[in-house]
């Protein structure tokens, strides 16, 4: 199956907002009790509060057969704020050509370093992709607290 990246575009709030939610309750179910997960995704999707926040993400969407699989963004910094694969969509390589998309897009816009907050269940996926742990932290969110890591990663340097 052919993934397809594009620009991530404010009108694919319901998309994202769907992944984001899917991702959340169902791929990280494994790693997350049903309040945390509740603490961080919600109870429903919040359509407004994604409909503004995409206006100031930069970032990639994946498609499959037309349909919006995952999604990343990544500020001029390097900093990986979101991203998220449907559970469908999962150990097919979306995540990985979403990730090597926003590295190249924050490295060649200057950024020297890449971080994350990744959750228990990014962090293989994180570390498989060369990001290193930098510290394990808790946050809470609605009176519960969730477990994640810091983390980055450099550069490659090449020889030539």
């Amino acid at each position: 199956m052919i993934i397809e990246m594009r620009a991530i575009r404010p009108e694919d709030y319901f998309d994202v907002s769907r992944i984001f939610f899917c991702a959340v309750h169902e791929g990280t179910s494994h790693a997350y009790s049903v309040a945390e997960r509740r603490a961080w995704g919600g109870d429903t999707i919040d359509l407004p509060r994604w409909k503004e926040r995409l206006i100031t993400l930069t970032g990639f969407i994946a498609e499959m057969d037309g349909e919006p699989v995952g999604f990343i963004s990544v500020n001029p910094l390097g900093y990986i704020d979101l991203a998220f694969v449907l559970p469908s969509a999962a150990g097919k390589g979306v995540g990985g050509a979403l990730l090597e998309k926003a590295e190249h897009l924050a490295f060649t816009q200057g950024a020297s370093c890449l971080t994350t907050a990744a959750s228990l269940a990014a962090r293989p996926f994180f570390e498989k992709h060369g990001w290193v742990v930098l510290e394990k932290e808790q946050v809470e969110r609605g009176g519960v607290i969730l477990r994640r890591y810091q983390m980055h990663k450099h550069p490659v340097k090449s020889d030539h």
